[in-house]
């Protein structure tokens, strides 16, 4: 299937998913994950009428960028970032969606300010308690969010996670509803800085299992552009 298809045949499914959870499915949110991804298929994604693009790597979307690889849609950052690479995130990216750290959202603040911006963010949330992945701890939320409150330039749009890879489907139901949870409880409390618009969960294996427990926003690589060439 091409990539158009590919984008067709997920908003099927987006929907479906939507109508059993009792949303709407335009107000859920198809990132493309363009790892490894080459600029003509990027394109490609764009035309067939994904909402954004999601970069895991500085030096992939410094090439791409300038190509115009992202051209008509959001540019979104979704990797783990450095602070000694966010110079070249910040301003650049609509959002970054992986702040795991007070330090990280400082310096993201501090840059900001000095390019007299305002960057939206999500926090990453290590729901699963997964060595190998980043986030900060799904109980410390509170603490986390008043201190970041507290920076100017820097707005949290929203949650995310990455979550262990699933043995079987369905497998990380209960992880989804969890963060689902912690997302309507911060959204019920009031933050200078902070909204919670976003709930960005579930890829290529699990977005379907993640739209029914309450993600409205998926980062979907391989289901769009098929298996990734690792590089």
């Amino acid at each position: 299937m091409s990539i158009g298809e590919n984008v067709k045949a997920l908003r099927e499914e987006m929907a479906e998913a939507a109508a059993q959870s009792g949303k709407a499915v335009s107000d859920i949110r198809l990132v493309a994950a363009t790892k490894t991804q080459t600029v003509r298929a990027i394109r490609e994604a764009v035309a067939a009428g994904v909402d954004a693009c999601g970069e895991n790597r500085v030096q992939e979307l410094q090439e791409k960028e300038p190509q115009g690889a992202y051209t008509g849609v959001p540019l979104h950052f979704i990797g783990h970032l450095q602070k000694n690479k966010l110079k070249k995130v910040v301003g650049v990216c609509d959002l970054i969606e992986s702040v795991d750290s007070l330090d990280l959202a400082a310096a993201i603040a501090g840059r900001a300010s000095e390019l007299q911006i305002t960057q939206d963010v999500l926090i990453q949330v290590n729901v699963g308690a997964d060595p190998n992945k980043f986030g900060i701890d799904p109980d410390v939320p509170d603490a986390f969010l008043e201190k970041i409150a507290a920076m100017g330039n820097i707005r949290v749009r929203g949650l995310m996670t990455i979550l262990p890879i699933q043995e079987k489907l369905g497998d990380n139901r209960q992880l989804f509803c969890k963060m689902n949870k912690l997302f309507v409880d911060i959204k019920a409390k009031t933050y200078d800085n902070v909204s919670m618009d976003f709930l960005s969960m579930g890829m290529s294996g699990d977005y379907y299992d993640a739209i029914l427990e309450g993600a409205n926003m998926i980062r979907v690589g391989t289901a769009i552009f098929g298996a990734r060439n690792h590089i």
